[in-house]
């Protein structure tokens, strides 16, 4: 049978539809450093570009969730933290915890990934970010795609989720390719960048069970399909 949001152990609060994301709302365990970045994120985002969120009260502001998004661009992660007044840990290759930008980096509780090897010690910190009612940014499609189309996903994501039994949130970003897509190395400023969250996922509806032959696989293929239901505001007829 599968579970309901209200048979998932761990407790949240919902941001309500009408939220507006303002610095005073953002958790009380985000960093100075996450505080400030998240108020220049904010404002390069509505300065530069027609920048909207839908689905924002979908996201619980309290308890642990999995972000799962599309990626597309470099703009991606801020894009994702930018309407939401939590804390969120995003990931990084570990090859970029040098010098100032490793300073930053960690300093926003960036979780440090080994792209080459398995990493147990890159686990252990999400499972614990979740076991202490975090919220983590998980990309299933791996790497940033190569003509902004959503691609297969790995099955990390669904062994995470799987494993924690933690409530997913689909989102899907549009136009952050056209502005800042992987062949290009600077971003073109204007147009449209838009973020949808969906409806969040009960451990039920991702997971097929530890019978499955294929469970993590499975898994991601489920959340990937919830991402790729989601529309932009231009797709959606009223």
């Amino acid at each position: 049978m599968s579970a309901t949001l209200s048979k998932v152990n761990t407790p949240f609060e919902v941001i309500p539809s009408t939220c507006s994301t303002h610095m005073s709302s953002l958790s009380m365990n985000a960093s100075p450093a996450y505080k400030a970045v998240h108020i220049f994120v904010n404002w390069f985002f509505k300065t530069f570009y027609d920048f909207s969120a839908s689905g924002v009260h979908h996201v619980p502001l309290t308890g642990s969730i999995i972000i799962a998004a599309n990626h597309a661009s470099f703009y991606d992660p801020p894009v994702i933290g930018s309407p939401l007044p939590r804390h969120l840990n995003y990931f990084a290759r570990d090859t970029l915890f040098k010098g100032l930008l490793g300073k930053i980096i960690s300093s926003l509780d960036t979780i440090p990934v080994n792209r080459n090897a398995a990493d147990i010690k890159s686990l252990k910190a999400i499972f614990k970010a979740l076991k202490n009612k975090g919220a983590i940014v998980i990309f299933p499609e791996g790497s940033r795609s190569s003509d902004g189309t959503l691609s297969k996903p790995k099955s990390g994501v669904g062994m995470i989720a799987c494993k924690s039994q933690t409530i997913v949130i689909p989102a899907r970003i549009f136009g952050s390719f056209e502005v800042f897509g992987r062949q290009q190395k600077l971003p073109a400023l204007g147009g449209p960048i838009d973020i949808c969250f969906g409806p969040p996922m009960a451990p039920g509806e991702f997971d097929p069970g530890q019978e499955h032959s294929e469970r993590y696989d499975e898994a991601s293929r489920r959340i990937m399909n919830a991402i790729a239901k989601l529309k932009s505001p231009e797709q959606i007829i009223v």
